[in-house]
């Protein structure tokens, strides 16, 4: 499997922008464009309310830790989980220093919404955990988001077709980052929901072989 150079890794939090829209994430990550909405804003207090890397607490056989960094060589990412827990188990997969027995890794991902109909939470959620296994050399078979609407938890098995779906989000990216693309516009419901609907325009882009069409329809009743 390719291993990538860490010159070579791109933001982890970037492949939920891809899993969403391609362009979307071009535009924020190649051409380093951005612009806040309602959405992005609320979005950002939430992670901005968990977000402390000195953060630290133990309850009863559950060790929960912060701003986690992670990075992966595998995948070519680097980032930060919001928050993993250390579950204490007998069939735990690692040791923890100045911690006794056994400890799990479970990754829990913030999110201000609620459950989506697609799995893009999910691939952001299990690049997270791709990450955590290599740093630890684990597997790690679910995690959970957290949902700010609903204030609850959604478990998220790490299935086979969720991990390549990472892997294979992850090595568009990397096309598409070496050659500087940006792909084109593909309208959709999708759009409405994108802080950055008025700089991609896409409605002009999609209605262009339109006005030819309009063009050529009024030039042939010349």
């Amino acid at each position: 499997m390719k291993q990538y150079k860490e010159d070579e890794f791109l933001a982890l939090s970037g492949i939920q922008h891809y899993a969403f829209c391609p362009r979307q994430w071009a535009l924020i990550h190649i051409e380093r464009q951005w612009q806040e909405n309602l959405r992005t804003i609320q979005g950002k207090q939430l992670h901005e309310r968990v977000d402390d890397p000195e953060f630290f607490e133990a309850r009863g056989d559950i060790l929960i830790t912060r701003s986690v960094p992670l990075s992966s060589y595998t995948l070519g990412v680097y980032g930060v989980a919001d928050l993993v827990e250390f579950h204490s188990a007998e069939g735990g997969c690692i040791t923890l220093k100045g911690r006794q027995g056994k400890w799990r890794p479970v990754p829990i991902e913030y999110k201000k919404g609620r459950p989506k109909q697609n799995d893009i939470d999910e691939v952001q959620l299990c690049a997270q955990t791709i990450c955590l296994e290599e740093m630890l050399a684990v597997e790690i078979f679910h995690g959970y988001i957290f949902y700010g609407e609903t204030r609850r938890r959604t478990k998220v098995e790490f299935r086979p077709e969720l991990r390549d779906s990472v892997l294979k989000n992850t090595e568009q990216m990397h096309t598409l980052y070496r050659q500087q693309i940006t792909p084109k516009a593909i309208t959709g419901k999708h759009c409405k929901a994108c802080s950055l609907e008025d700089l991609c325009l896409p409605k002009i882009a999609s209605k262009s072989p339109s006005v030819a069409n309009y063009i050529d329809k009024h030039l042939k009743g010349l």
